[in-house]
């Protein structure tokens, strides 16, 4: 028999039932709901089997085909707006001045904006990037060279000075591989995200490592010299294990780079970027293999006098007190004052007229690699007549190619190191490569002028100066970057491989000049922008095996011991700012038993109330460092008999920051980068 309810509650519980058919109905209202429940399972399980192959694959899929696309957009805008400039230049017609303003006018504007707008959202976009990005590859933390919002300014700052094309003669690979830094920066932070794993260190280095050779790939459309280049540049320690990472994104962005050209119908299919059309019949004579170890020689001694003049001109710079001045405060007019120099010496009417300056970068190097010979060229009526020659832009009535080529190399040598010295988003490595494939072609077409015939007793074989300007830009640019991969890139970018050999002879003699007597461009640019970057101990060092670190290293550490409590953790704490601290077993006994972070220390303060408190503010127990906080374990620690080069080599190889030293077990000193710095610096500057 039921009970009756009561009809203040019987109403109380229709008005829920009424609100829960509400809700209910609400709920159900959204359509379909039995199918979105299936594709959001299907999706769960999708996302399930990918992240069961490993999500690096996805992630440095995505890493390549952005760069890639990337890449191509800027591209086409910069292809279109330099030929609105030089639609403009011809449309003003005979008229001097205007046709001055029209040229000087528009790389000025572009330079300026470049700059202004760089430098305006982030300090640092301007350069290249590269000896930032080297510097954190060895384990030091710059985070914000790698921070998203300098990857917007560096786009746009980097189409700007591309736009001006070879008027201020710079490039794009060093801001493009900083670019794929931050964008692999970026998708790594995401991945933390999708997975929900903690940000590892050794991840973030993988990916770092993976961008740095997509940036390369993906600019040239070479992907095995772009690994190789991107390891030789960067990483001086090198783990196997990410090969596969830098060949799969490498390839990905190569791929996708010139997948979008055929695309956009400027290739009929997938081809090198620098087409050349060298016969591989006969490529070159036996003999002709001197020539071309003159060829690397020159490169190296040229390479040494640029290196050197560059880092002379980067210091000159900031001690002179206008210019330092300007770069401190008004970086847009320094930046507007030089390309105006520059931009009037490439006029053509002018002084123009003798360095090609109405040809793009791409078509430079085109040009240069043109198997034709131009002084033959030249001498025929028919030849000159023929339209459509990007040679014709080096051939000049009042002057021969060997002279206008002379004047090419004299006049951009010194340009070009002024140019290094703006600040905007730019790269030099496209210039240096462009110089030696000059320097090549002049050294062929003087051989070439020597030998009509050839070299060869038996019939006419022909001297090919496109092989010695191959060579030439592979040389020049491995001795300015001191990598030996050029001479794959250089084929890679051109799908040639008939001069491989005399090539990679060139670069190693070029090499071997280069680096045994100034610093790559990019340890230069360390060196003067003075970051913290170990310098490298140089072969002929064999002392570094004598010195060891009880000579150099740190003796008076701020050490804790296990029974230390808020006194002692507050006096080391004002006493230096460690990021870590070292802890003995006592005071007494000073065994090295562990390190523990600055954090943990803050921590360790903030959770008990000070022992000088009054009574009823204090807890009941004292705290101990031992009780209290979790000590590390030593993982690697010096002998004061190691040697520098042993030192050195860890630091580089594990990227260590401050390693404690023990003598039978008791601490005795550190090993910091400054005190490893310093001991480096003294071995190769003897009092």
């Amino acid at each position: 028999m039921e009970r009756p309810v009561p009809g203040g509650l019987r109403g109380e519980k229709e008005e829920e039932k009424e609100e829960e058919r509400v809700l209910v109905s609400e709920h159900n209202w959204r359509p379909c709901p039995t199918a979105r429940r299936r594709v959001r399972g299907c999706l769960a399980w999708v996302r399930r089997q990918l992240f069961r192959v490993g999500e690096d694959w996805y992630f440095l899929f995505i890493l390549g085909v952005l760069m890639a696309t990337i890449s191509f957009a800027m591209d086409i805008i910069i292809t279109r707006m330099y030929a609105a400039h030089m639609w403009l230049y011809q449309e003003i017609g005979d008229i001097g001045v205007l046709k001055f303003l029209s040229w000087t006018l528009f790389p000025m504007a572009l330079a300026a904006f470049s700059t202004g707008f760089s430098q305006s959202i982030t300090p640092h976009s301007g350069g290249s990037g590269i000896p930032e990005l080297k510097t954190i590859l060895m384990g030091v933390v710059l985070e914000d060279y790698l921070a998203i919002q300098n990857f917007g300014a560096k786009v746009v700052g980097l189409t700007c000075t591309l736009t001006c094309g070879s008027t201020i003669f710079l490039g794009k690979v060093g801001p493009y591989v900083h670019l794929s830094a931050m964008a692999a920066a970026y998708l790594g932070k995401m991945r933390t995200t999708v997975t929900r794993e903690y940000e590892n260190k050794f991840k973030q280095h993988e990916m770092l490592v993976a961008a740095q050779a997509v940036g390369v790939a993906t600019v040239f459309g070479a992907p095995i010299s772009g690994v190789l280049f991107s390891i030789e540049v960067m990483s001086p320690h090198f783990a196997v294990r990410d090969y596969w990472r830098g060949f799969f994104a490498a390839t990905c962005g190569a791929f996708m780079f010139r997948l979008l050209a055929v695309f956009n119908s400027e290739q009929e299919t997938i081809a090198a970027v620098f087409k050349s059309d060298l016969k591989i019949d006969f490529p070159f004579d036996l003999l002709e293999t001197f020539f071309f170890l003159i060829l690397g020689a020159i490169c190296g001694i040229v390479a040494c006098a640029y290196l050197f003049c560059q880092r002379w001109m980067m210091v000159a710079v900031k001690r002179n007190r206008l210019t330092a001045k300007l770069l401190a405060t008004d970086k847009p007019v320094y930046t507007v004052l030089v390309v105006l120099l520059l931009a009037s010496i490439t006029f053509p009417p002018g002084l123009g007229q003798f360095m090609a300056s109405r040809l793009t970068m791409k078509e430079l190097l085109i040009s240069l690699f043109d198997n034709r010979t131009w002084s033959v060229l030249a001498a025929n009526t028919s030849g000159v007549a023929k339209p459509g020659g990007l040679w014709q832009e080096w051939d000049h009535p009042s002057a021969t190619i060997y002279g206008t080529l002379t004047f090419f190399l004299l006049m951009k040598f010194w340009m070009l190191i002024l140019a290094t010295t703006l600040p905007l988003p730019a790269g030099y490595f496209m210039p240096i490569f462009i110089y030696g494939a000059a320097i090549g072609r002049l050294v062929g077409e003087v051989v070439a002028l020597l030998f009509p015939q050839g070299l060869h007793s038996g019939l006419p074989r022909p001297i090919i100066p496109a092989g010695y300007a191959l060579a030439g830009a592979a040389a020049f640019s491995g001795s300015v970057t001191h990598a030996v991969s050029t001479a794959l890139l250089v084929c890679e970018a051109t799908g040639y491989l008939g001069h491989v050999l005399p090539t990679v002879l060139a670069v190693l003699v070029a090499n071997a000049i280069s680096q045994k007597n100034q610093p790559s461009f990019y340890d230069a640019s360390i060196i003067v922008k003075k970051l913290p970057y170990l310098p490298p101990i140089r072969s002929r060092h064999i002392a570094s095996y004598r010195v060891v670190v009880e000579e150099f290293m740190e003796r008076q550490v701020v050490a804790l011991a296990k029974g230390d409590g808020f006194q002692e953790v507050l006096l080391a704490l004002d006493a230096t700012a460690d990021a870590e601290y070292p802890v003995v077993e006592s005071t007494g006994s000073p065994t090295l038993v562990g390190t523990i972070s600055r954090s943990q220390l803050v921590t360790f303060l903030q959770s008990h109330k000070h022992p000088q408190a009054p009574q009823e503010e204090k807890l009941a127990t004292v705290g101990t460092l031992g009780d209290d906080c979790a000590i590390e374990p030593i993982m690697l620690q010096f002998s004061p008999w190691t040697s520098l080069h042993q030192v050195y080599h860890l630091f580089q190889l594990l990227k260590l920051q401050r390693v404690f030293v023990t003598r039978s077990g008791e601490l005795v000193g550190a090993v910091s980068r400054a005190e490893l710095q310093r001991a480096i610096e003294d071995l190769a500057n003897p009092k």
